[in-house]
Parts: structure tokens; sequence; C-alpha cells
């Protein structure tokens, strides 16, 4: 079995620990910085090359693929899908997670709870934008935003009309939603991987953060889900189209409400969390969809949507 970890980073934790995985199965795994790949494309014929070197078709990969590189990143996924190789992320599906207004419209047409949502071009009257989500306070998303970055907890009216007036003076798109307030800046996240649950864990944002992320100093707890919850991550994961991602869920009193669906979630977080081998798990995955047959990678092309 040979299996690409497109990263572009091999001393990340989660580098670490899917290399490690896999190796444990005796596999032939390597990193691949996909942004030092170049493809070929030739009639009947496609190629990749790295740093010099055509690479040859792999049974699978697992895209890692960078926020500030999703073009390319989901470009050289495609790729590699269309030569016949597995993904454990496809390109749309990653393209859908990575776009935050795309990802809650496909989730509400699933029927997936989420905090009311309100998108607005920089034209609209901060006022009218601030009535239709009910007022303050209120959470404003930059759309291009990761790990906590570009969000905003506007708590009153003046407030609210000063963020988004300078927002939209600087002509940034960015969602404004309803502020959950009872969730005591806490957040869940569930690792789903093949229409599984495998993994939770509690989020607590730093003191007098509201935001959860551990990349702006949150702490995580090991924590088991309710059947609501479960319920709920599942539903994401298939809207979403994801055979491996984090559904980010924020508790509320109607019950868990669904944030974000992240198609390349950190692994660390999670296993020192949980003490579960998420990384393993993600090779298990892997195994199930990749039989040794002649025709495997003909009926893994007719079977993906790669969106070619």
């Amino acid at each position: 079995m040979t299996v690409y970890i497109l990263s572009r980073n091999e001393a990340l934790y989660s580098t670490k620990r899917l290399l490690e995985a896999g190796q444990a199965k005796g596999w032939n795994v390597r990193v691949i910085d996909y942004l030092m790949c170049t493809i070929e494309i030739m009639k009947g014929e496609l190629a990749v090359v790295y740093k010099g070197e055509l690479l040859p078709v792999p049974d699978a990969i697992i895209p890692r693929i960078g926020a500030s590189r999703t073009f390319y990143g989901t470009a050289m996924v495609r790729h590699f899908e269309i030569m016949g190789a597995f993904s454990v992320a496809g390109n749309l599906a990653i393209a859908r997670s990575r776009d935050k207004l795309r990802s809650l419209q496909v989730l509400a047409r699933q029927d997936v709870d989420m905090p009311k949502t309100v998108f607005a071009s920089n034209k609209a009257n901060a006022k009218d934008v601030i009535k239709l989500i009910g007022g303050t306070p209120l959470v404003l998303k930059i759309l291009e935003g990761t790990q906590g970055v570009g969000v905003v907890l506007a708590e009153t009216q003046k407030a609210a009309q000063s963020v988004l007036d300078a927002f939209y003076g600087m002509d940034v798109n960015l969602l404004v939603q309803e502020f959950i307030k009872e969730a005591g800046g806490a957040d869940i996240r569930a690792l789903v991987v093949n229409g599984e649950v495998v993994g939770s864990m509690k989020r607590q944002g730093a003191e007098g953060d509201f935001r959860s992320n551990l990349h702006q100093g949150g702490s995580a707890t090991s924590y088991k889900l309710n059947s609501k919850e479960r319920e709920t991550a599942l539903a994401a994961a298939k809207a979403m189209g994801l055979g491996v991602c984090g559904v980010d869920m924020i508790p509320s009193d109607r019950g868990p409400l669904v944030m974000e669906v992240n198609s390349s979630p950190g692994l660390e977080g999670i296993e020192k969390a949980t003490g579960i081998d998420i990384a393993g798990k993600m090779m298990d995955y892997i195994e199930k969809n990749i039989t040794p047959s002649p025709d495997n990678k003909k009926r893994r092309r007719k079977k993906d949507n790669i969106g070619a």
C-alpha cells in the first residue's frame, strides 16, 4: 500500500502521527509538499512531478491542505483522484467546507441546525443587518478567517454598527451570527471517520474569551456526546460529503448547533484529550476502501465524485 500525506510541514504533530500510523501497518507512506508538485496533462495521460521525480500513482492520499492554499491544494487532490487514488477527503468536499458561507448553505439545506446567520454586501445598511440577526450581542466572522482569527463579539448596538461599518469599508466579506450566551465560551468537536464518531472533546475558551479555539489559548477535555450531538455531527459530515472531518458544535438551549466542518482537523488536541489513536482510525478507513484487485483503481475512479 502506498499512501501520500499531502502536507507542507512534516514536523507538524498531525502529519507525524499519520506517518507513524501508516508505517505501523507496514505501508509505504510519504509526506509530499503539494506546493512542490507540478501537474502534467497530456492526451490520455496525467502525471505529477515532485522535485524532479515522477511520482507513482498512490493507492490513497490524505490531504492536509492549508486554508490559504485551498485552490492549489484541491487542484492537486483532484488530479490524484482522477489518476485513481482514493482520498479521505475529496476535492469538492474540501472546497465546500473551506467556504464558510457555502458550507452553512449546504448544512441548512440538509436540515442541520446552526446559529442564525446573516450575510450581506458592503452596500447593506448596518442597522438592517443587526435587526435581521435579532439585535446584539452578535458575532462577526471574516469568511477567510481560521483558528479563531477574524472573529469578533459585538455586545452593543453601537459597537456592532461601528465594527460592521469598518469591515464593510474595507470591502471584507463577513458573516453575522447570533451569540449563544449559554455556551459560556465552550464548544464540542466530534471527529468523524467513515460515518462514525471516533472521538470527541469539549473545548473551553481562555478566561474572558468567548472563542474556544485551542490556538487562542483554549483548553480541551475528553467529552462523551449525547445522542443528539452524535446525530448532528454525523448529519453534518454526511451533508458535506467528508469521509474524515472535525465537526464543531456549540451547545445551546435548543440543542447542538454546528459552527464549522473542518476537512483537515488537527489531531493533537483530540488525541491528547481522549487518548484515542485517531490517526490509526484514519488508516483503518483507507484500508477498508482499498482492495488489492487489478481493477481497483478503475472502481474507485467510478465511485468517487471528483468533479472532473
